[in-house]
């Protein structure tokens, strides 16, 4: 892709949080706004507006084996970090790597090799980067069943194989996005299911046994059930989102099986019981200006300290929070 042309992918992906804008907001009774609010607190910025392509897009959190926080910079230009490594204790970070190429839009670490997955929106790629950084690979590219892949977020199985929101049709406005599963050794692929609302978040569930999938153009979280061959056994609409101006972004999941989604076009998550029931909203503090998404949460595994990617016209930014409960590895990346 010439580098306008990905210029101008970067930008839809940034504006519309890698779909389109929203023309329609789901219909359910889990409204985002009654329930408790949970204020977050900012960390640090760690990303300013780059110059090339207008504007800054955090995503991707996941902590490595040494406790950093790694994340990635969806609008990055070419030769300025695309991910980073972040002490979030001494506020400090820096690159971990960087390529005149990719558009990465999530990022997590494999059970199986142990390295570091990210997502190429723009090229239809799965990239694999050794722990530090370097080594960088192409796991997987290519068509799909005849069609080539907008991956957006990934999430592992306990044997390290793949599963991919394919998030086609947001540009079409057409329900025509896919879950993907990618084998381990990234020789095989096969759609688990189609016909969704351009495809974003995905995450497992506390015990490994489905897929919470958000649809960005829908704002709706389904419910993909797996049988013990990692094969689709059911699918079901779970909860509306009532996002007014927002979309639904990435989602997580902690240890009591609580379901984090994420919002573009405000700064903000909601989080669920696995029953659908409203616990709690995410918002930074009403002062802060200049801030429009809250794309992705981390949660430290073992505890309840938690980190929001949050991103606008004032910067990326890192904001913490105390989560309902633990994290493990579904809140961790994706």
């Amino acid at each position: 892709m010439r580098p306008l042309a990905l210029i101008a992918t970067i930008g839809t992906l940034a504006l519309t949080g890698c779909g389109l804008p929203a023309h329609e907001t789901g219909s359910g009774a889990h409204s985002a706004n009654p329930g408790k609010v949970i204020r977050a607190h900012e960390v640090m910025r760690l990303t300013e507006v780059h110059e090339e392509t207008g504007m800054t897009l955090l995503e991707g959190p996941v902590f490595d084996e040494d406790g950093q926080l790694i994340v990635v910079d969806v609008t990055a230009p070419a030769g300025e970090p695309k991910v980073l490594s972040v002490d979030v204790r001494k506020k400090t970070s820096r690159a971990l790597h960087a390529d005149g190429r990719g558009a990465y839009t999530s990022a997590q670490f494999s059970p199986y090799d142990g390295r570091l997955y990210l997502t190429d929106f723009a090229h239809g790629e799965i990239v694999s980067l050794a722990p530090d950084g370097g080594d960088p690979r192409t796991f997987f590219s290519g068509a799909v069943d005849g069609s080539p892949m907008n991956p957006d977020d990934l999430a592992f199985d306990e044997d390290g194989n793949l599963y991919v929101s394919d998030s086609r049709g947001l540009t079409e406005g057409q329900d025509r996005g896919r879950v993907v599963r990618i084998d381990r050794e990234g020789r095989e692929a096969t759609v688990l299911a189609d016909g969704l609302g351009a495809t974003n978040g995905i995450s497992f569930d506390e015990d490994f046994r489905g897929l919470w999938i958000s649809e960005l153009t829908r704002n709706r979280i389904s419910y993909l059930r797996l049988g013990d061959a990692g094969e689709t056994a059911s699918r079901h609409t779970a909860v509306h989102v009532d996002g007014g101006i927002a979309q639904t972004d990435s989602i997580a999941v902690d240890a009591a099986g609580n379901i984090y989604q994420a919002l573009h076009g405000r700064p903000a998550m909601v989080v669920y019981d696995r029953n659908g029931g409203h616990l709690a909203t995410i918002e930074v503090p009403a002062g802060a200006k200049g801030l429009e998404s809250a794309t992705n949460v981390a949660i430290r595994p073992g505890e309840r300290t938690a980190y929001l990617t949050v991103s606008g016209p004032a910067g990326g930014y890192l904001y913490a929070f105390e989560a309902p409960a633990k994290g493990i590895r579904q809140s961790n990346g994706g």
